[in-house]
């Protein structure tokens, strides 16, 4: 594990190599899974806010759902908050573009410029994971391994590109930019010294 001010990262999300490959998955980590994508407290009051802007992207059937069940769900298994969903399956934000490929709404409306919100973190990070300790309060990285995701690991590991850096954007969102250009020099050093 790596150290960085309050935040553990696991091995595995500077040791493993990823890469979204959705011509393989077709965007599955949308429509598959037992609950919807985890928020933040601060991203329930988010939603509310930009749902009006949102809606329009969104189809008719997640459309509904949120208009039934709001914008956000309490799921009691996994105790946390997370995205509703269709039928218990895909996401009530998912959308899809001409090739049948998972979109997010609400990343489509950022892109419009309707919103300043690109989308969950939870979702941008992924396929990191982040669990809080509950006797320190530590946040943990860790690598969610899912088999929808082989075709990733293989285009990732063709290309090199480890988890953390996959999601450089999303870390930097999360935890600022000292938080990973410490992580790159971190992992720099290890490495350096393994050889």
């Amino acid at each position: 594990m790596i150290m960085i001010n309050d935040v553990l990262v696991t091995a595995e999300v500077v040791e493993e190599y990823f890469l979204c490959n959705l011509n393989a998955c077709k965007g599955a980590c949308c429509w598959e899974g037992d609950s919807g994508a985890p928020l933040s407290r601060a991203e329930l009051h988010t939603l509310e806010q930009i749902y009006p802007k949102v809606k329009p992207f969104l189809l008719k059937e997640g459309q509904a759902v949120i208009e039934q069940e709001g914008v956000y769900t309490y799921f009691e298994e996994v105790k946390e908050y997370g995205t509703p969903l269709i039928d218990n399956g895909p996401c009530a934000y998912m959308t899809y573009d001409e090739a049948g490929v998972a979109q997010c709404g609400i990343e489509q409306a950022y892109n419009e410029g309707q919103i300043s919100f690109k989308k969950p973190v939870s979702c941008h990070l992924y396929p990191i994971r982040i669990v809080q300790n509950p006797q320190s309060g530590l946040d943990i990285l860790q690598y969610d391994r899912w088999d929808i995701c082989t075709a990733a690991c293989s285009l990732g590991a063709k290309e090199q590109l480890p988890i953390y850096r996959f999601v450089k954007d999303a870390l930097i969102r999360k935890y600022g930019e000292d938080f990973y250009e410490a992580l790159d020099g971190a992992v720099k050093y290890r490495n350096d010294n393994d050889k």
